[in-house]
């Protein structure tokens, strides 16, 4: 029987030799969700002026407490001028501070005789004050490489004035399915055929962890056949993705294949689901060679399989140090388990309140339950050969960062 791998030891292998992606430049509103490959540093202070945080009067806090003349009315995006001795200014939200001037009193807190406002006595200076440079001061790293662009982050480049940006490229994968049985959605049923769920699940799951899915291919069950498609699938990306093909079984022939054309470094870890997980590369004709990834055919192993190595690869490839590891999250079990020899990574949802988290599991854990993948938004690791009861602690993978 073939030794069965840990999780660690298999992360290692998968990422022992990953080179980041190339970068490239991409307009800003095209750079949604892709990765910094470049630190970029801050032009403009913000806020580019000291300016109000709220509708009010801008004045003197040693003038606080007195009936003070309203010498200007300052809008956002007009210049102030020096406040004159004895004077306030009418100062709106995001108007600039006059010279001269510390603080800003609300309005609702100012009564007005025409051109003159009573100012309470209790306003310190500083008071509702935005200072030029809070945010970001000129010079300052305003985004650091390996940052994924999200929407504060794309914001923030676009108050700099920034129109384009400097990303690593997006990983292409090439995914395949194997198997005669598995048909897209759309084809009739045959005895024995069921339709092929992995495709668009691995799809969306790749997507979100960054990649490019360039080619989705169906792989027969036939040896000759899977050899060409796996070379094909490494000339055209950058990831070979299959999934089932992996086992031990006459018609699976993807492991014996990776290991006619190019390289198995990993087969079959201890954890559960998806034992038969299958890591390795596949060599091009011009050099080079792809990553390869083969997933274990049931939907879950293939589900639990992308978050557990495809998201750390993906990582890597862009660099990007939010995507190498889960969040982990420990909370109360509600649930009890017993462990054999393999790591089990059980579908749970996780609900939070003043006591801290609590892990519920869904009763049935089984590989091709893929409806527990819906609504689980984290899963417990539970280490081989441990029994849990409930109330016991458990480490969760949080799937919803």
């Amino acid at each position: 029987m073939a030794e069965l791998h840990s999780i660690d030891d298999a992360l290692s292998a998968l990422l022992a030799d990953v080179t980041p992606m190339t970068a490239e430049r991409v307009a800003l509103p095209d750079a949604a969700g892709r990765v910094l490959a470049e630190d970029v540093t801050a032009q403009l202070d913000v806020p580019p002026y000291t300016n109000s945080a709220m509708d009010g009067y801008a004045l003197r806090a040693g003038d606080a407490g007195q009936r003070l003349w309203v010498s200007q009315r300052i809008a956002a995006g007009t210049p102030a001028t020096p406040l004159a001795p004895g004077s306030c200014a009418r100062i709106f939200t995001g108007g600039e501070i006059p010279p001269g001037a510390d603080c800003v009193v609300m309005q609702e807190r100012v009564e007005v005789d025409g051109d003159v406002a009573t100012i309470p006595a209790d306003i310190p200076a500083g008071d509702n004050v935005r200072l030029k440079g809070r945010d970001v001061r000129q010079g300052d790293v305003l985004l650091s490489a390996g940052q994924c662009l999200e929407a504060a982050a794309l914001g923030h480049l676009a108050g700099q004035g920034v129109t384009e940006v400097g990303v690593r490229r997006r990983p292409r994968v090439a995914l395949l399915s194997t198997g005669d049985e598995v048909v897209d959605p759309g084809t009739p049923l045959k005895p024995g055929q069921l339709y092929n769920s992995n495709r668009p699940m691995l799809t969306r799951l790749l997507t979100t962890f960054g990649a490019e899915v360039v080619t989705q291919v169906s792989v027969p069950d036939d040896a000759e056949r899977t050899r060409e498609l796996l070379a094909q699938a490494a000339e055209d990306a950058d990831v070979v993705v299959s999934t089932g093909g992996v086992s031990v079984g006459e018609e699976d022939h993807v492991k014996a294949s990776l290991e006619a054309l190019g390289k198995l470094t990993m087969w079959k870890l201890a954890i559960r689901p998806g034992k038969p997980l299958a890591l390795g590369h596949l060599p091009r004709r011009e050099g080079g060679q792809a990553h390869f990834v083969g997933l274990p055919g049931n939907p879950v192993s293939g589900f639990v399989g992308a978050w557990l190595f495809l998201r750390p690869l993906m990582g890597a490839l862009l660099s990007c140090p939010d995507l190498t590891a889960l969040p982990c999250v420990t909370a109360r079990a509600e649930f009890s388990t017993s462990t054999g020899p393999r790591q089990h990574y059980m579908r749970v949802v996780l609900t939070f309140d003043a006591q801290g988290a609590h892990a519920k599991a869904f009763d049935d854990q089984n590989s091709s339950v893929l409806s527990s993948c819906i609504q689980a938004n984290a899963l417990a690791v539970i280490p081989p050969h441990r029994d849990i009861a409930q109330g016991d602690s458990v480490s969760c993978l949080w799937l919803m960062g």
